[in-house]
């Protein structure tokens, strides 16, 4: 396997508080991945061996730690594949919203990340809303767009239903993330976030904006 800058970003592992990344026999790295990876520091090393075979029904947790499948935190993570796929297929079917819905995309795949290299989840905007502004135009929709509150029926169309899907997802996720890191609070204000910005968007479609 080729392993380009992006492919080593999304598979750096942490080990001991240091940040490193396996790279198993026959894969290579383009020249940008490497040139990232020597400049950040970051250790190459072999992927980790297990004595005899791994059992079905164990994964990787971090690194070389083998967990059962139904650890929480492999829970959270397969709520967050799930996740990013259903923001996948809005993209697809809603292009229109493809810029806000990649901000969406990007922050998930950043809070696995920031589980499994144990990162701090850092405070930013998203889709142009701080946090406090997250909350008060989700809390008051007829005040910033003119469009109260609303449960989503059929007739309100195929984006905001898909939207409404999505929104749903992403309280899965912060769900399981509740279960399994109780003690991240940032990834837990991060997904809530993110909630109340699938909201908006479903808000300001409503709205006809």
């Amino acid at each position: 396997m080729l392993y380009h800058l992006q492919a080593v970003k999304d598979n750096l592992r942490n080990r001991e508080g240091k940040r490193i990344f396996y790279l198993g026999e026959g894969d290579r790295l383009t020249d940008e991945a490497r040139d990232f990876l020597s400049r950040e520091h970051i250790e190459i090393l072999p992927p980790p061996g297990f004595q005899g075979e791994k059992p079905e029904h164990m994964t990787h947790l971090n690194g070389d730690v083998l967990v059962s499948k139904t650890h929480p935190r492999i829970l959270f993570r397969g709520a967050m594949d799930s996740l990013e796929a259903e923001i996948l297929l809005c993209q697809l079917d809603v292009p229109k919203l493809a810029g806000p819905l990649q901000e969406i995309l990007d922050l998930a795949r950043k809070l696995v990340a920031c589980d499994v290299l144990n990162e701090p989840v850092q405070s930013e905007t998203l889709c142009g809303l701080d946090q406090d502004q997250l909350r008060s135009h989700s809390h008051l929709p007829q005040k910033f767009y003119g469009q109260p509150h609303f449960m989503p029926s059929v007739a309100d169309g195929k984006v905001i239903l898909q939207l409404n899907r999505l929104r749903c997802a992403v309280r899965q996720g912060e769900l399981k993330a509740v279960a399994a890191l109780p003690e991240r609070l940032d990834i837990i204000r991060a997904l809530n976030r993110m909630s109340s910005m699938v909201y908006i968007l479903m808000i300001r479609e409503k709205a006809g904006m």
